[in-house]
């Protein structure tokens, strides 16, 4: 709806009609009632009154590269453009954090779409300690079948490990034009002895691989050589001054991260080129706390018009 010229007298008048196009935050969104919100520059300046619902998730399947049926779920808003989400490791499109991304997307209007990587959930493929690139490559193959059903990608969103994977996918793929990085680690030699032991690279050198059990001594997961190496072989230094300055890329970090360290934030900022920084205070990991800050700074993102600059 384009805007309209009146007077000030007019501010209180409300719009109600049955169902309005209507830009909000540079986006477009149906919505089932406006009002006035203010006068701007003689132009009418329309609030929702109400926007739609999540509609159900779909449930889609996506073949990789490797011929394994990636799962995912599609939550359509009426609108072309879609998020992708990506979850962390060992965790999966039903992560709380993802679900939770979701709904805060959703009741934005805006179309969402989250899944399992390769070995992980639903989806099909052996769980591997490393498989960074793979992960990339399981992104890209569900951008491609996004586009392929017409779809427009306006961004992709990962945590933790799902963060570097949006990295590496940047500086790979360079075809998304907003990535945001949820809790990445930048130093990917750092973090495994607190999973594996201090004599891990002893252990996997003469076993070949690295089983990790819970306090019940059941084993969770095996880290063989191979997977380790691919994760070593990964330099997020490389991949981060790679990054187009076009992608506009966000970084989203607790500043009481027990994971992984804030500092691998500013990292990130001093590199990639198009970025901006955004850190919440007294946020662990997880946002266990403060889910709401880190759904409202992602909503922010996605909606932002603004050129990336770095701010702490």
């Amino acid at each position: 709806m384009p805007p309209i010229p009146v007077s000030t007298s007019l501010l209180l008048i409300f719009v109600l009609l049955p169902l309005l196009p209507v830009t909000f935050l540079g986006r477009d969104y149906w919505c089932s009632g406006l009002k006035i919100d203010s006068l701007v520059d003689g132009k009418w300046v329309y609030q929702c009154l109400r926007r739609y619902e999540a509609a159900p998730a779909q449930r889609v399947l996506v073949t990789n590269t490797h011929g394994e049926t990636i799962v995912g779920l599609l939550h359509h808003m009426g609108f072309d453009k879609v998020v992708v989400l990506c979850h962390g490791f060992r965790a999966s499109k039903d992560d709380s954090l993802i679900t939770d991304l979701a709904a805060a997307l959703t009741k934005q209007g805006i179309s969402v779409f989250r899944f399992d990587f390769s070995g992980n959930g639903e989806s099909e493929g052996e769980f591997q300690y490393g498989n960074y690139k793979k992960e990339a490559a399981d992104l890209h193959s569900v951008v491609l079948y996004l586009r392929q059903e017409k779809y427009d990608v306006a961004a992709i969103v990962g945590h933790s490990k799902g963060g570097d994977v949006m990295v590496l996918y940047a500086s790979i793929y360079n075809d998304v034009p907003m990535v945001v990085n949820l809790s990445g680690r930048f130093n990917l030699e750092k973090g495994i002895e607190e999973r594996l032991g201090k004599e891990f690279m002893d252990r996997i050198n003469k076993e070949g691989y690295i089983d990790v059990a819970n306090k019940s001594g059941n084993v969770l997961y095996r880290v063989t050589k191979e997977s380790l190496m691919e994760r070593l072989s990964n330099d997020m230094h490389a991949a981060s001054l790679s990054i187009s300055k076009e992608c506009r890329f966000f970084t989203i970090h607790g500043s009481a991260d027990e994971i992984i360290p804030v500092e691998d934030a500013y990292e990130f900022a001093k590199l990639i080129p198009n970025h901006k920084l955004r850190v919440i205070e007294g946020a662990n990991h997880c946002y266990t706390a403060h889910r709401r800050e880190l759904s409202d700074a992602v909503v922010e993102a996605i909606t932002s018009s603004e050129e990336g600059e770095t701010t702490p």
